[in-house]
């Protein structure tokens, strides 16, 4: 898994991470790994489901990961004695939030009570296809385009509840409506391919917005590259 801390759109996500550590109690058995019991809600206190939280080992970098569900949890068991990284799984991008200590067990010990992490989090609107590129002045899609439209794909599956607006941007290379009209067939043609893997009509907003929003200066090519965008924003 790629490790990133978050780009400008994803500087919303503001983390809060709490954790509780349980004793150690002796047993005729004695399991070296530890219960971990995780839950995960925004700012408002409504759970998350569908969120992917990863923990990385600080000894041999192996991941753990598990999925909340309608309640917003889900519990998995980590081998005692390391510490582990802890991640939430956005689209494409990962952001390290904090680290789980489970401390080393030794002679009959072993942990009876779970570790509760607690996360609370605001995922970010919007996002941007970086890589969902278009041959000049056309809404043909260029081959490399579908590898993060894939993408878009598994994470509209598994956040199976949330709806989005596909929005279309263009530089200002042309007339006003010459580019409101390719931004509108640009986001068209990201819709259909969304609807032709199985995202559901009702789920998917197509909206061109032309050379109207700009994020860059136009002036220089570097800008005007930014501004040729497809963005994806979450609806309410």
């Amino acid at each position: 898994m790629k490790k990133k801390y978050f780009s400008l759109l994803w500087a919303f996500l503001l983390p809060f991470l709490a954790l509780a550590q349980p004793g150690n109690v002796q047993n005729a058995t004695t399991p070296k790994d530890a219960p971990v019991n995780v839950s995960v809600m925004d700012f408002k206190n409504n759970m998350r489901p569908n969120e992917i939280i990863v923990f990385k080992s600080g000894i041999n970098q192996r991941e753990y990961q598990g999925i909340t569900d309608d309640n917003g949890k889900f519990s998995l068991r980590l081998p005692s004695g390391d510490k582990y990284e802890i991640f939430i799984l956005g689209f494409k991008d990962s952001t390290s939030y904090n680290v789980l200590d489970i401390p080393a067990l030794t002679g009959n010990a072993y942990y009876k009570n779970p570790f509760n992490v607690d996360i609370q989090f605001q995922p970010a609107k919007t996002f941007v296809l970086d890589d969902c590129n278009f041959e000049t002045g056309k809404s043909t899609l260029e081959e490399s385009s579908y590898t993060v439209l894939n993408e878009l794909v598994a994470y509209l599956v598994r956040k199976d509840d949330e709806r989005i607006e596909l929005g279309g941007h263009t530089d200002n290379v042309g007339s006003a409506a010459s580019n409101l009209k390719l931004s509108q067939d640009r986001a068209n043609v990201v819709r259909d391919y969304l609807l032709s893997k199985g995202i559901a009509a009702e789920r998917v907003f197509a909206k061109g917005y032309g050379m109207t929003v700009p994020v860059a200066d136009n002036k220089t090519a570097e800008g005007r590259a930014q501004n040729r965008r497809t963005e994806v924003k979450i609806l309410e």
